[in-house]
């Protein structure tokens, strides 16, 4: 009787966990079936079974040359990532191994700037970018991505620091190495787990920001969130076009994630309970 009762459980909690992943992705699913929409079919209202025509695939790739922003989307993401590991590596390194009093209050308040309303300080960083002549420009937009994202990346790292025994460091400074050596040679290797979910993470990150993308860019340095955009006139939206672009935009960040959700997840949550 309590196995059939214990089974009945585990059936409910299924039913209700696939229903509440179903409604989260819903939105996702539905704009890759507007995507097989013809532009009339689209705006008809809600109809889950498309027409499947690749029009509006067609018309992003050949009308509105997608491949730019696409390119400019991989390099902001990766060049963020490059450079957010080799400001946080150092930084977290000396947090974890070389504490002060100050170090829980300095990361608390690096965490505190991601609560921050960017609207808040849109207007000083314009006008920075704009004296700099970094506007639309593609090393302006790599050092913007890296700094919004770099209080999370420092914070995993630190967490992942923290787990490594600083008996193994001591015992390479004995033998001579240096600062250098012990952080390349010896830190690095034991944390590479730690240092992949942090770049996973601030791909996804920096592939998805769209504030700071739309407000900064307009054309040579647009990645795709600022393509999508692209696509609403004042004549209206091309909703079949719209979720074609859509849909190519979030395929390469849902693949790697599904992929890589095993590690995004240790990543996420390792060192949170102890």
């Amino acid at each position: 009787m309590a196995r059939a009762v214990s089974t009945r459980r585990t059936a409910a909690v299924t039913v209700a966990a696939w229903a509440i992943a179903l409604l989260i992705f819903f939105p996702i699913l539905y704009t890759i079936i507007t995507s097989f929409k013809s532009e009339q079919e689209a705006i008809q209202g809600f109809n889950l079974i498309p027409s499947f025509t690749m029009e509006s695939y067609y018309d992003v790739q050949s009308q509105y040359n997608y491949f730019r922003p696409f390119m400019n989307s991989v390099i902001l993401a990766l060049g963020s990532t490059v450079l957010a590991l080799i400001v946080a590596v150092p930084a977290a390194w000396s947090m974890a191994f070389a504490p002060t009093r100050r170090t829980k209050d300095i990361l608390m308040w690096m965490l505190s700037t991601k609560m921050m309303p960017a609207v808040a300080v849109l207007f000083p960083i314009y006008m920075i970018f704009r004296d700099l002549g970094l506007l639309d420009s593609r090393i302006g937009l790599t050092i913007m991505l890296m700094l919004i994202n770099l209080p999370i990346v420092i914070w995993m790292l630190y967490t992942y620091f923290r787990e490594i025994p600083g008996e193994i460091l001591e015992a390479a400074r004995m033998d001579g190495a240096s600062l250098w050596g012990e952080i390349y040679y010896v830190l690095l290797p034991m944390a590479v787990p730690g240092i992949a979910s942090t770049m996973l993470l601030n791909i996804i990150l920096a592939w998805n920001e769209a504030f700071w993308t739309i407000r900064l860019t307009t054309t040579n340095a647009a990645p795709l969130t600022t393509f999508i955009t692209s696509f609403s006139s004042p004549q209206g939206l091309f909703w079949a076009k719209l979720s074609a672009a859509s849909t190519l935009a979030i395929a390469p960040i849902l693949i790697m994630g599904w992929f890589s959700q095993k590690q995004l997840v240790r990543g996420l949550t390792f060192g949170a309970v102890k």
